[in-house]
């Protein structure tokens, strides 16, 4: 999550990342303390189970996870997110609530941004919901299932 803004959004994208074994990286600045009550609440007692760690700004995020297949969300992208074949190891990348990611990834990265389709009738989902929709076609798409 680039810069998120709000802890319950935080907290549930955190609880979905416990579901589906995947790690959190939050890049700051964040728009709240990672020790707020409100964060951990929303994570409800699954934040103790959550593989997290902080990155001070998107550069040191790069350097610290390494080679890996980045896919970035925003409403503006005109590729489908359903439309990817994600890989093992995939990193999925969401801008904060108010503004979503800055220009200097969206720009750089065009051939890797993909939206969520909606109706017109709103602008875009919640990001904890756009969240859940994507790493759950990741782990849909990667998960083969037994008879």
């Amino acid at each position: 999550m680039h810069q998120p803004e709000i802890p319950g959004n935080t907290g549930a994208v955190g609880r979905t990342c416990v579901g589906i074994n995947a790690k959190l990286w939050l890049v700051r600045p964040l728009g709240f303390r990672v020790d707020e009550k409100s964060l951990r609440r929303a994570g409800l007692d699954y934040w103790q189970h959550l593989d997290w760690e902080v990155a001070d700004h998107w550069e040191d995020l790069l350097e610290r996870i390494g080679e890996t297949r980045i896919w970035f969300f925003s409403r503006f992208a005109t590729r489908s997110y359903a439309d990817v074949e994600y890989q093992a190891g995939d990193t999925l990348v969401f801008g904060s609530e108010t503004s979503g990611l800055p220009d200097k990834l969206t720009k750089v990265n065009a051939d890797r941004l993909l939206r969520i389709n909606t109706t017109k009738h709103i602008r875009s989902l919640n990001l904890a919901t756009s969240v859940g929709v994507a790493a759950f076609e990741a782990v849909r798409q990667l998960t083969v299932v037994e008879p």
